[in-house]
């Protein structure tokens, strides 16, 4: 058996064990050593399982993922993010489906302060879903707003899948993050433009919300969201003007939580446990993917096969609009089975060369990677965020109504994705101006 056999044999074996639920750092991990010590042998298969995973974790750049993880879960334990929803209520909820729309904006500033996409749509669902359906909106639309809007957590910058992209492709992670803010906001004015379309033609979906409110009570209620704004502008503009780096904006956005949630008197010994534990508990199941992944990319590098589907590719002609469509076919059919950051760091080790090869900027293909993961956590039969949704509304929405409730909210994110393949720009424009 040659090497390039080896290296697909031990994909499509590892593809196994993940359909028979292995976890995926354990799987990867398991076929990677038996592919390489069936390359090299078993000695220095050994050599390379112990060595990689020190060195992996010890990478500082790396440190960026358990800082933005306790920047986010200080900020949902010390109820930073409490007041979202409601400000956006108040500001919002006389346009048509306007509590729907309050629900994307404010899945957009959550998502911003927590990088979650899951994190997200927890929290929102138990806010936004019960206030929605008190209004007699349809539950469909209720449930499948706060599951679709909350994967806006993986594009919106800071992202955990934008830190671990950038590392596995040598890029800028600050310029991922800046590239990533456009088609952010383009989703959520999306979401939001879909939404009031559809409640003008269908009124019976979102009955108008005809309580107003007094400018008094609309800077209350914005006044009690100032944390946020406060929080995601920092981070993000001392990325963008270059003062720290994606790693330091980490630490910068943890300590800074800390700063914010003290001065709302809402910081406590029992609040920093909490935000601890889960960030260690986080970051521990990320890196085990991780971990599995980096050897999965030493076997690929030892077999040879992403250089052999890189060839094959080329030689059938394959040019740029050939790989993206392939790379959509792949990640729809995996995301209806597996977890964002699974399918993210299964799928580099050998989509990065063919990129490289037919010349494909390794930024922009971020961005459409992302876009991708997101719709793969609202689609069936997997639909992660689906799920979560599920498990924080209880019987109060069927899982069936979810799904069903997030269809136009898929349909609208292909449209989106249609237009972030066909004009790179709109993620390649704001990193053109960073000066690093």
């Amino acid at each position: 058996m040659d090497n390039v056999t080896i290296g697909a044999v031990a994909t499509l074996l590892g593809l196994v064990l993940i359909a028979l639920r292995i976890q995926i750092g354990v799987a990867l991990g398991l076929v990677s050593f038996f592919g390489i010590a069936a390359i090299l042998n078993m000695k220095a298969a050994w050599g390379i399982v112990t060595a990689v995973p020190f060195n992996f974790v010890g990478d500082w750049n790396l440190t960026a993922v358990p800082m933005f993880l306790l920047m986010g879960y200080i900020a949902f334990s010390a109820n930073l993010t409490s007041g979202l929803f409601r400000a956006m209520r108040v500001v919002l909820s006389r346009l048509p489906g306007g509590l729907a729309v309050a629900s994307v904006m404010a899945c957009a500033m959550l998502a911003a302060a927590s990088g979650s996409s899951v994190a997200t749509s927890s929290a929102m669902a138990r806010i936004a879903t019960p206030e929605m359906l008190r209004y007699r909106y349809d539950a469909g639309l209720s449930s499948g707003v706060i599951a679709a809007a909350g994967t806006l957590g993986s594009l919106i910058p800071p992202s955990i899948l934008m830190v671990l992209y950038g590392y596995f492709a040598e890029v800028s992670i600050a310029r991922l993050f800046v590239a990533g803010f456009l088609p952010g906001l383009l989703s959520a004015i999306m979401f939001s433009a879909m939404i009031i379309i559809r409640v003008r033609i269908s009124p019976e979906l979102a009955p108008p919300v005809t309580e107003t409110f007094s400018r008094e009570e609309k800077l209350a209620a914005m006044r009690d969201i100032w944390p946020m704004p406060v929080l995601i502008v920092i981070v993000l503009a001392g990325i963008f003007i270059g003062l720290f780096t994606p790693t330091e904006a980490g630490a910068v956005g943890a300590a800074l939580s800390l700063l914010l949630a003290a001065a709302r008197r809402t910081l406590s010994i029992k609040v920093l446990r909490e935000a601890c534990l889960s960030t260690i508990i986080g970051t521990a199941g990320i890196f085990m993917v991780v971990i599995g992944t980096v050897l999965l990319g030493k076997l690929m590098a030892l077999s040879g096969l992403p250089n052999a589907l890189t060839g094959m590719l080329l030689e059938f002609g394959g040019d740029r609009y050939s790989v993206i469509l392939m790379v959509v076919v792949l990640y729809l059919v995996l995301g209806m089975f597996l977890d964002s950051i699974g399918i993210l760091l299964l799928t580099l080790p050998i989509l990065l060369p063919i990129t490289e090869a037919v010349g494909i900027d390794l930024i922009w293909f971020g961005i459409v990677l992302i876009k991708l993961l997101e719709i793969g956590l609202v689609t069936p039969p997997v639909g992660l965020n689906v799920y979560v949704m599920k498990g924080a509304l209880g019987n109060l929405v069927s899982l069936p109504t979810i799904f069903r409730g997030v269809t136009w909210f898929i349909i609208t994110d292909t449209v989106t994705l249609t237009i972030i393949v066909l004009f790179p720009m709109l993620s390649l424009y704001l990193p053109s101006l960073m000066e690093f």
